[in-house]
């Protein structure tokens, strides 16, 4: 997260295009780590409209070091968002894929 931080100005400057290929690699798995990061709280539930969930916190461990591993390079960034543990992530992935298709 550290890395994508600082790489933040040279995307706003340049764009994704000017990366590393690892670099991108870096920002991709930053960006779904923050995403998956944002698990639906109770208290928002008013203004989000989601319910809230309760995650327990060796899931939510086992899904970042899944996603720092690159275990989910393959799911779409959309698939962490707002999603309890990382199965959810794999369910909502597979609903995306299915309504693109």
């Amino acid at each position: 997260l550290q890395r994508y931080k600082a790489l933040q100005d040279i995307i706003a400057i340049l764009g994704m295009d000017e990366l590393s290929e690892e670099d991108k690699l870096t920002v991709a798995r930053a960006r779904k780590i923050e995403r998956f990061l944002s698990q639906p709280f109770f208290v928002a539930e008013v203004f989000t409209g989601s319910p809230g969930k309760l995650v327990d916190l060796a899931d939510t461990i086992k899904g970042f070091k899944g996603l720092c591993a690159g275990d989910y390079d393959h799911l779409p960034e959309a698939a962490f968002y707002m999603v309890g543990s990382i199965e959810e992530a794999l369910e909502k992935a597979k609903k995306l894929a299915a309504e693109a298709a």
